[in-house]
């Protein structure tokens, strides 16, 4: 186990933005537009505030995901001062899932701990990363993972670096199920039926239209 406090500067963000789609038309969820900006950037604006260092997993697009990458880096110098947004593909080929991306991520995590969050989750919670690292000191936990009150959302979580080899051992033996490896650890739900809302994935064209056709 790792120390019972945990810094903020210890935890670094991974959007997962590497399947395919197939339910949005084949389209690449990250790159495609959502009230105006691409979905991945609602993610990123979401997680900016609560930490520094966050990087994409992403599979297709990877110049275009750079390209939006070195923008939201050159606007970073300026209102943050710090490096911006690294793109990190999977090393398995042919889409193997979100545990792929998560590997991946492991592997050049420059934290102890690492956030994952989808790119199709426009609107997470402003006290997402404070909240699930607050109840990994309490339980002391490897995986803790965001419950929205209904489900468990198994790729809002946070986990500790130290278990990429677990995970690559667990890949290596044609495993995918991201439910299954986390029950191998200490992984805990974190409650956050107060905002369930928050936690509302856009899985097809026809959602996101209905989703700007509301008025806010």
């Amino acid at each position: 186990m790792s120390s019972t406090l945990i810094n903020s500067n210890q935890i670094s963000a991974l959007i997962l933005a590497g399947g395919r789609a197939q339910r949005m038309d084949g389209c690449d969820k990250g790159l495609v537009s959502l009230h105006g900006q691409p979905m991945i950037c609602h993610v990123i604006d979401t997680l900016k505030p609560q930490l520094e260092l966050i990087r994409i997993n992403a599979n297709r697009n990877q110049s275009a995901y750079a390209a939006l990458a070195q923008d939201l880096e050159e606007t970073d110098k300026v209102t943050r001062g710090i490096p911006g947004y690294e793109v990190v593909g999977d090393n398995l080929q042919d889409f193997q899932g979100p545990l792929a991306g998560i590997a991946a991520g492991l592997q050049q995590c420059p934290t102890e701990w690492m956030l994952i969050a989808p790119c199709d989750t426009p609107f997470l919670p402003a006290n997402l990363v404070e909240r699930l690292r607050q109840a990994a000191e309490r339980e002391q936990a490897e995986i803790v993972v965001a419950h929205d009150g209904k489900r468990l959302q198994p790729v809002v979580a946070l986990l500790q670096r130290r278990l990429l080899p677990s995970l690559l051992g667990y890949l290596e033996q044609g495993e995918r199920k991201i439910d299954r490896w986390y029950a191998k650890h200490q992984c805990r739900p974190v409650d956050f039926s107060d905002q369930p809302e928050a936690f509302l994935n856009i899985n097809t064209l026809t959602e996101k239209q209905l989703l700007e056709n509301q008025v806010v």
